[in-house]
């Protein structure tokens, strides 16, 4: 095999390597989302809503609270 072949076939493990990471990234997003543990959609009107007099998305408290347990 030369260098050429062994790029191609390296480029492609790479690329679907990567496409695992990425569904296991978007499953892990989903299910988190769907169990409760975390509302994405806060997240995304932070776009929306991004005044320095706006509230922010989740308390401290809560994340002191979290950080404890």
């Amino acid at each position: 095999m030369d260098a050429k072949t062994i790029q191609g076939v390296m480029y492609i493990v790479f690329i679907i390597i990567l496409t695992f990471i990425l569904y296991g990234y978007i499953m892990h997003l989903y299910r988190s989302e769907k169990k409760g543990k975390r509302n994405y959609e806060k997240y995304g009107k932070m776009a929306l809503d991004d005044e320095l007099s706006s509230p922010p998305v989740e308390p401290l408290e809560e994340e002191k609270s979290k950080e404890s347990k």
